[in-house]
Formats: C-alpha cells, sequence, structure tokens
C-alpha cells in the first residue's frame, strides 16, 4: 500500500523537471520563479520525496481516535456558529476555540502515557526513524501546501485562489492557537521528561520545555484534512491516511503523547469547521 500511494506525489516529479528546464526557459513562468527563489512546498518535497511510511496496520489504531474527534468538533462548532453565524472573526474564534479543548490528563495518566511512548521506543528501526523524521520535517504545512497545489491545477484560478488561502489561515491558526494553548498548560514533551528518548534534542538538565500539549503537528493536519477533504471529497482517504502517518510519526518519536495528538487534533477539526464557514467582513 505504500509503495503505490509513493506514485501519488505528481507534482514532486514535476518540480525536478522544472529543475532541470528552467534554465532554457521551457516551463511557465511563474514555476520558474518558484524553481529559482525561495522553494515552495513542490520543489521542498521534489527534492526529498518520502522515504516507505508506516504501514497501515501500525497507524489505524491511532488513527481512529483521531477520526474520533471530528463528530465532537462539528457538534462543539455549532456552538460557536449559534452565537456568532458565519462572519469571520478570527480573534474571537481562538479565543474560543482554545476553550473548548479539555485540560491535559492528569499526572498518573500523562505518567501512564510515556511509558507506552518507552515502550514503542525500544522497538524502533532506522525505516521507522526515516519515516519519521520526513514527516515530521514536512507535516506541519509541505504536504498539506502540495496537495492543495494538487487541487488548484484542476479548478477555475479563483477557486483554487480561494482555496489556497483558507488553507493557509488554517495552517496559522493551528499554530497560533495550539502555542497558547502549551504556553499556558506546560506540559513537558516526552523526550524532556526522559531525555534518552530523543538525545538528539540536547535537553538542558532541568529544562521544562518543550511544551507538547496539544500537538501544533495534529492541529495543523487535523485542520488541513478538514478543508481538503471538503474541496475533494474523493480525495479524502488519502488525506486521511497521511494525517494519520503525522500523527503517528510524533508518537514514535516521543514528541508526544496520544492525548497531545487528540487535543490538537480537536483543536484542528475546529479550525477547519471555522474556515469552511467563515465569510470575510
Amino acid at each position: 500500500m505504500n509503495a503505490l500511494r509513493k506514485i501519488r506525489w505528481p507534482y514532486a516529479a514535476i518540480a525536478v523537471t522544472a529543475v532541470a528546464v528552467a534554465s532554457v526557459g521551457l516551463i511557465r513562468p511563474e514555476l520558474a520563479a518558484v524553481v529559482t527563489g525561495s522553494p515552495g512546498a513542490t520543489a521542498v518535497i521534489g527534492q526529498n520525496p518520502p522515504p516507505t511510511l508506516f504501514a497501515d496496520a501500525t497507524i489505524t489504531p491511532l488513527g481512529r481516535q483521531v477520526t474520533a474527534q471530528r463528530t465532537q468538533a462539528d457538534a462543539l462548532f455549532t456552538r460557536w456558529t449559534a452565537q456568532h453565524g458565519t462572519t469571520r472573526d478570527d480573534k474571537a474564534f481562538a479565543t474560543w476555540a482554545a476553550g473548548q479543548i479539555p485540560a491535559p490528563p492528569s499526572a498518573t495518566a500523562r505518567t501512564a502515557e510515556l511509558h507506552k511512548v518507552q515502550d514503542l521506543a525500544k522497538t524502533r528501526t532506522a525505516a521507522g526513524k526515516k519515516a519519521a523524521t520526513w514527516l515530521e520535517l514536512y507535516g506541519k504545512k509541505d504536504i498539506w501546501k502540495l496537495y492543495q497545489h494538487d487541487q488548484r491545477e484542476l479548478v477555475p484560478a479563483a477557486k483554487g485562489a480561494d482555496e489556497k488561502a483558507r488553507l493557509k489561515s488554517a495552517l496559522s491558526l493551528a499554530k497560533t492557537i495550539s502555542d497558547q494553548l502549551a504556553a499556558r498548560d506546560k506540559q513537558p514533551a516526552p523526550f524532556v521528561l526522559d531525555p534518552s528518548l530523543r538525545p538528539d534534542k540536547h535537553i538542558t538538565p532541568g529544562a521544562k520545555g518543550p511544551y507538547s500539549y496539544p500537538s501544533r503537528h495534529a492541529a495543523r493536519s487535523a485542520a488541513a484534512v478538514t478543508l481538503l477533504s471538503a474541496f475533494a471529497p474523493h480525495r479524502a482517504q488519502d488525506y486521511r491516511w497521511m494525517q494519520n502517518e503525522v500523527v503517528y510519526s510524533r508518537v514514535y518519536m516521543a514528541g508526544h503523547v496520544p492525548s497531545d495528538i487528540l487535543a490538537g487534533t480537536l483543536l484542528g477539526d475546529l479550525i477547519g469547521d471555522y474556515e469552511l464557514a467563515a465569510k470575510s467582513n
């Protein structure tokens, strides 16, 4: 399954081709600008295509929990629209959305989650680390921007521009709100609690952060998947698969415990609903 999915990245190949022909002017000016200037998601991933990712059976258990957040988010969002309608108000929404995310689990529950992450770390393989590193690097924004670029090629320009703007706004909101919640709740990442889980992070003894509740990767992934699935419903299964890959990788490499992932997913689902419904002032 992974091998089949790896070839569903047409713009990675296009980016490599673009580099080869840009010097002789055989590509559109806007694509040449991307290649010769600051590289976008297409070029970035084209230069570092995905390795073999995690097997479906591996990511599915956490994926089911992630999917379950969708129903809760939709129910919560009806409260927002009942009070605010669909007029866009990012500041008010950010405050409201932050208030919908549950408090972190108890210290006892979080310790139990940490023990599971420690057990998982013992099963790591070279291939798993390679997959997780790639997903950590590109799972924040680039994967989702590449998917949206793919969609935009098939719709009218105005529609594509609107969808691009909504995705950009959703990713930004997800970062802003998740960072605010992390600073408020101050839940150390697993590799802070146990530095042996990620010796490459070089944690200073006694450090309290980075904080991991909620997961920024999970929030951004959920927001993106909500939007992209609404824009192109027939591709929703692939988007959810990639979402599950990204969030599993964060637990695999001890960046988060599962409760971080679920809180981030709930937040991202709310943001996706907001971006789909919001109208400009």
